[in-house]
């Protein structure tokens, strides 16, 4: 069966930047998926998305003007219903007979086969393939509906009194198979051949397309547009890099600044623009910050990576001579840059101290009262963890710190660029001369903001970083306010990641639990709410390891210990795995698993002890004698933090244990026995499991 090419293009007005590349690949990905449901796509067909600021289009290879008939098999109904007694067609089963445009000579066509417990009546129906038109025409409304738009707009059709919603007003639509028009509508537009390229540049309007085959060429000659996303973001690339290179510089890296100027513009051209150098004093994130967020440039940084007065443009025109471009986008970036700097003239007037009373008259939250307040409260988190890590001019340092660190939150600069709270803090702490402990404290006390995202960098901020996170998590737990389902105002998930990643990583001594409880001690809330965070908390660690590849069942068998040194979860996990690769491990899991299935069931208190002059089968003498040894030599080296070697030496307890369960009765009638056996198992049981709880890794 022969196939064409398919094109299917909506040109619509300036869609939204940051949504542009996801309204492309749905709009290309549903429209292919639902032909290929539909049965006109060949097995070699492949699919090609386009997305510029005013198009959507998908080129789709090997399309077919029909599908292909195919036949089903349709249960009609029970064969009690359909047939009489004598085998003959009951009213009903004509009746559906007729429904589907068959008479009674269907009837022989009719096949029982077994449904559940009766059985039914089945016909073979030949389905006629949909045709193209049809096909498109469904495809295209499916892809329409299905599209991820941000927010819908309501406009008038041409008509003057119909409406439609869509992300922006549609003025064209292109549907080519081959080099026919396909005769298909949405959104009020009916389907041709022709659309429009760029707004200026263009060779022609509109630009009628040849064919299915020569859109993307069309547009780039005729048009002056790069149709693909992909190639125009590698074309910004490329001209930025070049750019840069004859100054000797680098731009800076930002995938998502890349991403929304490939959204903005249909055929790049990038153009070198400069500032005046005084502006150079103001910090280097303030400049970059405006530069990339207010006017989309690329600021340039020389080799040690320090910003330079020339920045990137990446126009939308390319005009014979550029200076007017030039000069205009420097006239519009001079105010921003100016009020950098008038920002952080006048905010450096005023010292980090003497802004905490303004800390008061920001609100937190209407049940946890100001920023001041919660101020207070992470000083003194931040003080009792410094003092079991440090000498008093460590906690001097932590306190410092954990007091200024919001104290920017007040200045002028923050106020207008809120993503550089802490940068600034940093900053002016530093201008006014302060330990560069403290400083930097200031800045990192928001890390790890993300995953990925770097620690704070030393001690001191690590402590108010967790004051301020532990500060977060059990105030807003303590007042109801916990994540739910996908819901997560408060980013509470990133903030115990955060705390837990600090614990483990940067390996403090510190008990978890007692870390909650320090932080409780702040609010009125009871120990429920603590008993939820450290839940909450372990939750979330559980899902990051095994993100990272560790198994469920390893990760089940070390966080089911509830251990308060998050410190040690790596060790752990690392023996855990070391464990599960010795030929004894399953065996010893299941029984693990079952010497804790046994002490379940015991009512009261089973003590790890035994008498040894009750001890009468050779078995379990022999798993007695076996256990005091390997105890002594698994516990030892578990005390030393030798987790791996610990769980390795269980391997000996195999056999001994093996013999116990095929020649000891445990309940025996004898209560004494019963109860010294118990004892036996107890002591096993506690052995096994003080690194992890082994019974999660039996199958």
């Amino acid at each position: 069966m022969s196939t064409k090419n398919l094109l299917v293009e909506l040109f619509v007005e300036e869609l939204p930047p940051k949504a542009l590349n996801k309204l492309g690949e749905a709009f290309s990905g549903v429209l292919f998926e639902t032909l290929k449901l539909q049965g006109l796509v060949a097995d070699s067909s492949a699919v090609t998305a386009y997305a510029s600021p005013r198009r959507l289009a998908v080129h789709a290879t090997n399309i077919l003007a029909v599908a292909p008939d195919k036949t089903s098999t349709q249960k009609l109904m029970p064969v009690s219903v359909g047939l009489d007694a004598s085998g003959n067609a009951t009213p009903a089963l004509i009746k559906r007979l007729n429904g589907m445009g068959l008479d009674e000579s269907a009837v022989k066509n009719l096949t029982k086969q077994a449904d559940g417990k009766n059985e039914a009546l089945f016909l073979d129906v030949m389905q006629k393939g949909v045709s193209l038109k049809d096909g498109v025409q469904s495809a295209l409304n499916e892809a329409i509906a299905k599209l991820p738009i941000p927010k819908v707009m309501t406009y008038q059709l041409a008509d003057g009194w119909s409406s439609v919603n869509f992300v922006r007003p549609a003025h064209s639509l292109v549907a080519l198979h081959g080099d026919e028009v396909v005769a298909v509508t949405a959104l009020g537009l009916n389907a041709g051949n022709a659309t429009q390229g760029h707004r200026f540049e263009a060779a022609v309007s509109p630009v009628v397309l040849k064919s299915a085959d020569t859109y993307a060429a069309q547009l780039k000659t005729e048009g002056a547009v790069i149709a693909s996303f992909a190639e125009r973001r590698a074309e910004i690339v490329s001209q930025l890099n070049a750019a840069a290179a004859k100054q000797n510089l680098k731009p800076i890296e930002d995938e998502a600044l890349l991403d929304e100027v490939t959204a903005l513009v249909e055929r790049p051209n990038v153009l070198l623009g400069q500032f005046e150098e005084i502006y150079l004093e103001v910090p280097q994130e303030c400049l970059i910050l405006t530069m990339k967020a207010n006017q989309k440039y690329f600021p340039l940084l020389d080799a040690n990576g320090k910003l330079t007065n020339k920045f990137l443009i990446v126009s939308n025109i390319n005009p014979a001579d550029a200076s007017a471009v030039i000069g205009g986008n420097e006239r519009v970036v001079r105010p921003r840059l100016a009020d950098a700097k008038f920002f952080f003239d006048q905010d450096r007037k005023k010292t980090l101290e003497s802004r905490l009373e303004g800390l008061n008259k920001v609100v937190y939250h209407n049940k946890l009262g100001s920023q001041g307040e919660r101020n207070q409260r992470v000083v003194k988190i931040a003080a009792e963890i410094a003092k079991q890590l440090g000498d008093a001019s460590f906690v001097s340092k932590v306190e410092k710190a954990a007091r200024l660190s919001k104290t920017d939150l007040v200045t002028d600069m923050v106020g207008e660029f809120p993503e550089l709270q802490g940068i600034m803090g940093r900053y002016y702490a530093q201008h006014e001369g302060l330990d560069d402990d403290v400083a930097f404290a200031i800045e990192d006390h928001y890390k790890p903001r993300f995953a990925g995202d770097t620690l704070p960098r030393s001690l001191v901020g690590v402590c108010v970083a967790l004051a301020d996170k532990l500060e977060t998590l059990v105030g807003l737990f303590s007042i109801g306010e916990k994540p739910t389902g996908d819901k997560d105002p408060f980013g509470l998930r990133r903030q115990a990641l955060g705390v837990i990643r600090m614990l483990i990583d940067s390996k403090l001594p510190i008990q978890f639990n007692a870390l909650i409880q320090m932080a409780l001690s702040q609010f009125n809330g009871d120990n429920s709410a603590a008993q939820a965070v450290q839940e909450f908390s372990l939750d979330r660690l559980a899902v990051n390891l095994k993100e990272q590849g560790a198994s469920p069942q390893e990760v089940d068998a070390v966080l089911a210990l509830n251990p308060q040194l998050l410190s040690e979860i790596p060790q752990r996990l690392s023996a855990v795995r070391a464990f599960s690769s010795l030929d004894q491990a399953p065996a010893l899991a299941a029984a693990n698993k079952r010497v804790g299935n046994i002490l379940k069931k015991v009512e009261g208190e089973v003590k790890a002890e035994v008498n040894t002059n009750l001890l009468q089968e050779p078995a379990e003498i022999a798993l007695n004698a076996a256990l005091s040894n390997v105890k002594l030599e698994a516990d030892t080296l578990f005390e030393s933090g030798d987790y791996t070697a610990s769980l390795k030496s269980l391997a000996a307890l195999k056999a001994p244990v093996d013999a116990f369960f095929d020649n000891v009765m445990v309940n025996a009638d004898d209560p004494a026995l019963k109860t010294n056996r118990l004892g036996l198992l107890a002591t096993l049981h506690q052995a096994m499991n003080r690194v992890a709880d082994l019974s999660k890794l039996a199958s």
